[in-house]
């Protein structure tokens, strides 16, 4: 199977030497080997000459908000509905906000203010692809949120914080999520402090710090997406 990773954003320089970039990120979760990988960058206009190219495309997380005025954002969204039913999609933090709007939602940047650390889901819809859990627990870095769901897509998990926070599409093959299993914990931690003093202040850099070092579920979503992807 070969899946093309649309990368539309960067980890701080001083963290790629020791957690890789993002693509490397999803590699490692969903597995090295476990498909032909593909890497594109899409923030700097790079794109599959057809949709077909791939069987499937993982969108990632990106510094920049799906309202941002730059052009391959514009290029993504176009990207994003003309593989519609001719790929599969899977939208991750920044991603999972690009498929939103792509397919007719809306993204705002959200007077909640951030959510960072660790947060827990309920899981509303238990899909073929799932395992029966009825929560999950993931690393949180965002501070935009869909706030309208697309037509044809569905709420599959969710919390107060972000009721609209994972969804699965009903007239296309195509699932998002706002939380990051791609994450490892050590580089969550590091993704904070990088951004302490300067995004957040200490107190809430300390609350999020402090909710790492409990089992999350990285790896039981990690088979989600493969099982998924195999459907």
């Amino acid at each position: 199977m070969k899946v093309g990773i649309l990368k539309t954003g960067r980890p701080p320089k001083p963290a790629i030497e020791r957690f890789g970039t993002y693509p490397d990120m999803f590699m490692k979760l969903l597995g090295p080997d476990a498909y032909a990988w593909r890497t594109y960058a899409a923030d700097e206009g790079e794109y599959p000459g057809t949709p077909e190219d791939c069987d499937a495309y993982i969108v990632t997380g990106s510094a920049c908000g799906v309202y941002d005025p730059e052009p391959w954002i514009g290029q993504l969204m176009d990207f994003l509905r003309s593989a519609k039913g001719r790929a599969k999609l899977v939208g991750v933090c920044f991603g999972h906000q690009a498929m939103a709007e792509a397919f007719g939602g809306e993204v705002v940047k959200s007077d909640k203010g951030w959510g960072i650390g660790e947060h827990a889901y309920r899981v509303l819809s238990q899909e073929p692809w799932m395992d029966g859990a009825e929560t999950i627990r993931l690393p949180a870095s965002h501070q935009d949120q869909v706030v309208k769901l697309p037509p044809g897509a569905e709420v599959i998990a969710a919390s107060e914080f972000s009721p609209f926070g994972a969804l699965a599409w009903r007239d296309q093959p195509a699932i998002s999520m706002q939380l990051h299993p791609e994450f490892e914990p050590e580089y969550a931690v590091a993704l904070i402090e990088a951004r302490r003093g300067k995004v957040y202040a200490d107190d809430q850099a300390d609350g999020a710090i402090a909710s790492y070092g409990r089992p999350d579920d990285r790896a039981r979503v990690g088979r989600w997406i493969r099982n998924f992807l195999a459907a």
